[in-house]
């Protein structure tokens, strides 16, 4: 398994070839700029408990996400992981893969909050992997639900229809890119 998410991250890094264009660059960092203030703003407005890890976290991230299913499961994106105090950025890429019974596509995101600068620091320079399942549950049950840090991170994926009532992000990979930092 942890070939076949090599072999797709591979493949997303491909795909989102680097340029060493220095506007292409700037543009492509205020997309994800964007995109992740869009992201944390509605998080934070729409789940009390995440605003309140928010407040408690040392940094957070936002990756955007686009999952792609017939039988394999491929998908890549990504985002930009921000120390709060400094507001330093790390830009990052993610990709995905596994088996699922299905066929379809679907754009979504995904935030981390980072409880600690350990965990931060680990994950900005080293990136992560999912090698389990990491769940989010989110509606009108759970709204608060899944508001703890968990080894260090809380996460919370979302779709355009708001937290998700349960995703699953493993085999996933997270890590920094070479063209945007």
């Amino acid at each position: 398994m942890k070939k076949f998410i090599l072999g797709i991250a591979l493949l997303s890094l491909i795909a989102c070839a680097s340029t060493s264009d220095p506007q292409k660059i700037s543009d492509k960092r205020i997309e994800i700029d964007a995109m992740a203030a869009t992201t944390l703003k509605g998080l934070l407005a729409d789940s009390s408990g995440a605003k309140r890890l928010y407040d408690e976290s040392y940094a957070y991230a936002v990756f955007s996400n686009v999952k792609i299913s017939i039988i394999l499961t491929g998908g890549g994106g990504k985002g930009v992981v921000v120390e709060k105090a400094s507001g330093k950025r790390t830009y990052m890429n993610m990709g995905t893969g596994g088996l699922n019974i299905g066929l379809g596509a679907h754009k979504y995101q995904v935030v981390f909050l980072f409880e600690t600068k350990k965990v931060y620091d680990d994950f900005a320079e080293y990136g992560w992997t999912a090698d389990v399942s990491a769940n989010a549950v989110a509606g009108v049950k759970g709204a608060n639900a899944g508001t703890t840090f968990s080894h260090g991170m809380a996460i919370y994926p979302i779709t355009d229809v708001g937290l998700m009532l349960q995703a699953d992000i493993s085999g996933t990979k997270y890590w920094k890119s070479k063209s945007l930092n």
